[in-house]
């Protein structure tokens, strides 16, 4: 046992430092690796990526917290915009963990990978949404919300890599688009784990130290060591050509996206 928590905290090191370095979303470092390491603990390939996201969308709650108290300290959270998607955010999520819970490993391992690939073409392209509009009313946020969260709940992230493009496309300062996408990714997070701890309940072939679909030590390990290198990672940040690690960074997850599609053949 002391051995996978170490390997876990491994994990959270990594995901928590490239989320600071490169702002991107844990859930896509933290998904593939956590396929990989319970695959070679023997995790059953039948809830085997239904973990992975449940584990990453319950890490994210701890994560979220710590980042969008440093935005808000800066004043960069809207908590106006927070307040009128909240409710889209939580059916969205929750209705999204639902479905992945319905769905099988191949499936849900598809559907990641292409995400993978969106994202990876987007910061290869380093191409942002031009400000042309301003935030849609209290029912195209409410949809908004969902298409958020259920995206959010199939992939296990919290959602930056979709809400901060969309407040970017609203004329909200880029700023201001990540501080208040670090809040939403609150109740992303909670709202998925509570649906993937609700669907995952009482399943055959959950590992041992599992609540559901989310697994203990690797929740342990990841959200403490995370929140330990997320700042490291900012630091560095600011001394790093980050547009080009992007870049590096892209080509890595279509390698990680290829890999995983190949092992769906």
């Amino acid at each position: 046992m002391l051995t996978v928590l170490i390997i876990y905290c491994g994990v959270g090191a990594i995901a928590g430092f490239l989320a600071g370095l490169l702002g991107i979303g844990g859930g896509l470092v933290i998904v593939p690796m956590l396929i990989y390491v319970m695959g070679t603990q023997g995790v059953s390939t039948e809830v085997l990526m239904h973990m992975a996201l449940g584990t990453s969308m319950a890490s994210i709650m701890f994560t979220s917290v710590s980042s969008f108290m440093a935005h808000h300290r800066r004043g960069a959270v809207r908590w106006e915009v927070v307040r009128r998607i909240v409710i889209g955010i939580f059916t969205g999520t929750f209705l999204g963990s639902c479905f992945a819970a319905a769905m099988s490993t191949g499936f849900l391992k598809g559907f990641f990978c292409v995400f993978l690939y969106g994202v990876a073409t987007q910061m290869l392209m380093n191409k942002k949404p031009k400000a042309s509009r301003n935030l849609p009313g209290t029912l195209g946020m409410f949809g908004v919300g969902n298409v958020i969260g259920g995206v959010s709940s199939l992939v296990g992230i919290g959602g930056g890599t979709l809400s901060v493009p969309f407040m970017v496309w609203c004329n909200i300062p880029i700023h201001h688009a990540i501080g208040t996408s670090a809040a939403i990714g609150l109740p992303i997070a909670v709202a998925g784990t509570v649906g993937y701890i609700f669907n995952g309940m009482g399943h055959d072939f959950l590992p041992a130290y599992s609540i559901g679909y989310i697994n203990l030590p690797a929740l342990f390990g990841i959200a403490c060591v995370s929140m330990l290198t997320a700042p490291l990672g900012v630091r560095l940040a600011h001394r790093l050509p980050v547009d080009k690690l992007k870049r590096v960074f892209a080509l890595l997850l279509y390698g990680v996206g290829t890999k995983m599609l190949m092992g769906l053949m």
